[in-house]
Parts: structure tokens; sequence; C-alpha cells
């Protein structure tokens, strides 16, 4: 356990709340850590050539900009010794991606945050964290965001990151 951690980042700050966590653990077990994102535009019924070829250019905007996030965020860990790589999965939900590269990559623990909402709320809006937690067949570490970590959230992954 704790040899291949797979942190799920989708650029906001909210998920960015788990890089410290993956970061403490790395450090404590010289584990390997893959970050992922999953670019899913939800589908629509469109009419016509001009829709396809706008969906297209949005998806491939949406990964363009991810690649260069998670490239940015492998950086900036490997600069504090870490080994780091990243993937973007196109197409999938964010759970299903997160679920169905376990296997394939070798992930022995996940490692994310959650925003710990419950009741109505979660139902509306539904987790990828809960998704993935009932279903993965590894360890899951939640970070749970409180909102004085919203504001660090930026910095979490700076040189000086407390490990």
């Amino acid at each position: 356990m704790f040899q291949h951690l797979l942190v799920p980042l989708d650029g906001s700050e909210l998920a960015e709340v788990a890089l410290p966590l993956a970061t403490a653990v790395a450090k404590k077990f010289h584990s390997q850590i893959t970050l992922i994102s999953a670019v899913h535009l939800p589908y629509y019924i469109g009419d016509g050539l001009d829709f396809v070829t706008l969906y297209d250019t949005m998806s491939q905007s949406e990964e363009s900009e991810s690649k260069a996030y998670l490239q940015r965020k492998q950086e900036v860990l490997m600069a504090q010794g870490l080994d780091v790589d990243f993937h973007v999965v196109v197409g999938e939900p964010p759970a299903d991606a997160i679920l169905h590269v376990i296997d394939e990559w070798g992930i022995d623990t996940i490692v994310m945050s959650t925003h710990g909402r419950g009741g109505l709320m979660r139902w509306v809006f539904g987790s990828v964290a809960d998704k993935v937690l009932r279903n993965a067949t590894v360890p899951v570490l939640l970070a749970r965001v409180v909102p004085q970590q919203m504001e660090m959230a930026g910095d979490v992954t700076s040189d000086e990151a407390v490990a």
C-alpha cells in the first residue's frame, strides 16, 4: 500500500486540498504519484455539422487546458523530489475514469478531496468522491475541505508546502 498514489484533480481549489496529503504520504513511503484529470463534456443532441465541430473543439480545448494544468502541478511536485506523472482521460465521467484506471496503472491508493456535502445537496449534485469510495478496489484517502482550507488551497503545492 502507498506505493502508487492516484490523485484526481479537476483544476479547482477543492480538488487541490488533497495535494498536501498526497505529498506527505509520498514523501513518507517514497510513493509514485499519478495525477489524473477527466475531461467529460455532457452529451448534447445537436443539429448540424456546426454543432459537432463546436463540441469537438470544446473537448480538445478542455483536454489541452487539463494537460497544461497537470503539467504545472507535476513540475511543482517534482521540484520537491517526488516521482510524478500525469494523464488526462477523455470521454468518461470523472468517477468512472478514476475507477477504470486503478488496475491498468497499478494504483494501490487513491488520494482525493471531498466537499462533504450531504443530504439533498449530494443528491442534487452527486459526488465523485462518494462513487469512488463506494466502488474502488483500493483504499481511498479523503481530504475533507473546510472553508479555511479553500483560502489556502492555491498555495498547497508551492515550494513552501509543508509535508
